[in-house]
């Protein structure tokens, strides 16, 4: 498992399907299916939350305040700055286990040793866009909800990166990909964190399990000459990292060459000092 590491998040504890979390200043309680232990609960946090998330037995939920706290609050990474928010869904615009993401896309840049043309396609708020205008490349940053892109032109606002070249664009990505392709444009690296379901700007229905080869094949088509790295992110259950690790395998390095890996990313807990998984990402880089 790759481990994240943050300054300004923290994992306290994990326990009775919730997680207790430090996102700066601002603690949260919130559902985890995955968590289905009941530990003792032993840190005083628990019982200091601002808020915690209570699911619905009819579907979503709902925020229970406990003490005040700020509509957004900002946390930092390595010099990025990322505006949270309470959402619906139990979300707050950041997932922090990326951050192992984050820092290899970083890495592979700055290694590069030329300027970098990056793709992110279901950019969300924009944390791996962020991660990859200040190593250095060029990024078209691409997401079905318009919310999300203004909400990543704020993060990149907020974290001094206004002026990097990206292109923020609220598409549908798979027709994006199709229409880069017919106009000739390619990109050296490729990151995607597609969703299990979801609709597009114009109400086209995305499933990953149907559509998730297709978008891959073509992605294939507007990689570089030199490509350095595609990176698939996936939250969706079934798809293991032996799955990610065959399904990139079989697509692109019969055409690519190179190397394939694929791995679960979590998060450290302080109390129990265990790592909780959060999901799993397969890598594919040039190996040059």
């Amino acid at each position: 498992m790759r481990i994240a590491e943050h300054q300004d998040y923290e994992l306290i504890d994990a326990s009775g399907g919730e997680r207790l979390e430090r996102w700066g200043d601002i603690i949260l309680i919130r559902p985890d299916p995955q968590i289905i232990w009941n530990t003792e609960k032993t840190d005083p946090r628990w019982r200091q939350a601002h808020a915690r998330y209570i699911r619905s037995n009819k579907g979503g939920g709902h925020w229970e305040p406990y003490r005040k706290m700020p509509e957004v609050w900002q946390v930092n990474w390595q010099g990025l700055t990322f505006r949270l928010k309470p959402m619906g869904f139990k979300h707050t615009g950041l997932f922090p286990e990326q951050a192992v993401n984050w820092a290899f896309a970083m890495e592979k840049i700055r290694e590069a040793g030329r300027p970098l043309k990056v793709l992110n396609l279901f950019g969300y708020t924009g944390a791996a866009t962020l991660a990859c205008l200040k190593a250095g490349a060029s990024v078209t940053h691409v997401d079905a909800s318009k919310g999300m892109v203004q909400w990543a032109k704020e993060n990149a606002a907020a974290s001094g990166l206004s002026d990097r070249p990206v292109r923020w664009l609220v598409d549908d990505c798979g027709k994006f990909v199709q229409r880069e392709r017919r106009r000739g444009n390619a990109y050296d690296a490729i990151i995607m964190d597609p969703p299990s379901y979801g609709r597009g700007p114009g109400g086209e229905v995305w499933k990953l399990e149907e559509q998730l080869e297709a978008l891959v094949k073509n992605c294939l088509e507007i990689l570089t000459e030199k490509p350095v790295f595609f990176l698939l992110n996936s939250y969706t259950t079934g798809l293991s990292p032996a799955v990610m690790s065959y399904f990139l395998t079989a697509l692109l390095q019969p055409r690519l060459g190179g190397a394939v890996r694929a791995d679960e990313i979590g998060l450290p807990a302080t109390v129990s000092g265990m790592a909780l998984p959060c999901g799993n990402t397969a890598i594919w880089e040039s190996g040059k």
